[in-house]
C-alpha cells in the first residue's frame, strides 16, 4: 500500500519518516563508503566536500555537516517554513550519519582497487535514496534548498543553475585530483540523473490493461473484489468478424497485474489482452496533482 493511502495520520507520518530514514541511510552508505574514499566530485554539497577535504584540513563529512547546516539557516531566512520539517530532518540525519561513520569506521582508502565498480555504487545507492525521497515529496537539503530559493526569488532556470553547480565541482576535480578522477566524476555526473529517473520510474511503474472479451462480469468482479481496483468498461466491435465485444480498461500495480493476467487466462483464455507500462498515472489511488 502507498503511504498516501494510509488513512491514520499518525501512522502515515511515521511511515513517511521511516522511509526518509531508510533512504538517507542508503545515500550515506554510497557517499561515505564509495564516493568520499575515491574522491568522486559530482553532485551537490558532497561533491564539493571531496575537493575541500583535499585542499584543507577539513574532512568531507565535517564540511558536509557545516554546509548543510548553513544552507538550512539560509533556507529559513529566505523561505521560512517552506523549508519543511522533512527537509530539516533528512539534511541533519545525513550530516550526522556521515560524521558518525567517520568516527566509527574511518575510511583511509577505497574498499577495492576497482574504481569503476565503486563508481557504480557511488552513483546507484544515492540515486536510489534520492528517488525514494523525491517520490514522497521530500529532499535531502543541500543544493535542493538553493533550488527552492532560486525558484522563489528569481526567474533563473533552476535545473540549469544546479547543473552548473555540479559541473563546477567536476571541473575542479580535474585540477585537484587529476584527469583520471576527473573523468570518473564526469561519468558519475552523467549517470546520476539517469539513475534517479530510472529508479523513480520503476518505483511508480504500473501496468495498464486493455482487455477485449465476451463476458466482462467475472473479470470485473475479480478486479473489484479481489484486487480492490476499478475499471472502465465500454462496448466495441471486431473489425473483421463484426462481433460485439466488451473492452475493460484498468490500471494496477505489478503484483496485482500478474494475478489478473493469470485469472483471465484461466476464465477466458480467448480474451485479447494488451498490457503496457506507465510510470505516471494521476488519479485516485495513484499520483495526485
Amino acid at each position: 500500500m502507498a503511504i498516501k493511502q494510509i488513512e491514520n495520520p499518525i501512522a502515515r507520518t511515521l511511515a513517511e519518516y521511516a522511509l526518509i530514514t531508510v533512504s538517507i541511510l542508503i545515500m550515506v552508505v554510497g557517499i561515505y563508503f564509495f564516493k568520499f574514499p575515491n574522491d568522486f566530485a559530482f553532485g551537490g554539497v558532497t561533491g564539493f566536500s571531496t575537493i575541500v577535504s583535499k585542499l584543507t584540513s577539513w574532512s568531507a563529512s565535517d564540511f558536509t555537516f557545516v554546509v548543510n547546516t548553513g544552507l538550512l539557516v539560509v533556507g529559513f531566512v529566505f523561505l521560512g517554513r517552506d523549508v519543511g520539517v522533512k527537509t530539516v530532518y533528512a539534511s541533519m540525519l545525513m550530516s550526522l550519519s556521515l560524521s558518525g561513520l567517520e568516527w566509527i569506521y574511518p575510511m583511509y582508502s577505497p574498499f577495492t582497487y576497482e574504481p569503476l565498480l565503486e563508481l557504480i555504487f557511488a552513483v546507484f545507492l544515492p540515486a536510489v535514496g534520492s528517488a525514494i525521497l523525491f517520490n514522497i515529496g521530500a529532499s535531502s537539503g543541500g543544493t535542493d534548498i538553493i533550488a527552492m530559493i532560486l525558484k522563489r526569488h528569481s526567474s533563473m532556470n533552476i535545473g540549469t543553475a544546479l547543473f552548473f553547480v555540479d559541473v563546477a565541482s567536476v571541473i575542479l576535480a580535474f585540477f585537484v585530483f587529476g584527469p583520471t578522477t576527473g573523468l570518473y566524476s564526469t561519468l558519475g555526473l552523467m549517470a546520476k540523473s539517469l539513475a534517479i529517473d530510472g529508479v523513480i520510474e520503476n518505483i511508480n511503474q504500473c501496468k495498464c490493461f486493455n482487455i477485449v472479451c465476451d463476458d466482462p462480469d467475472p473479470i470485473c468482479s475479480f478486479i473489484i473484489d479481489e484486487l480492490h481496483r476499478s475499471a472502465t468498461v465500454y462496448k466495441a466491435q471486431g473489425a473483421f468478424s463484426h462481433h460485439n465485444k466488451t473492452v475493460i480498461m484498468t490500471t494496477m500495480k505489478r503484483g496485482q497485474a500478474v494475478r489478473l493476467r493469470n485469472y483471465i487466462r484461466r476464465v477466458e483464455p480467448e480474451a485479447f489482452i494488451l498490457i503496457s507500462n506507465s510510470s505516471e498515472i494521476i488519479g485516485k489511488g495513484f499520483l495526485t496533482n
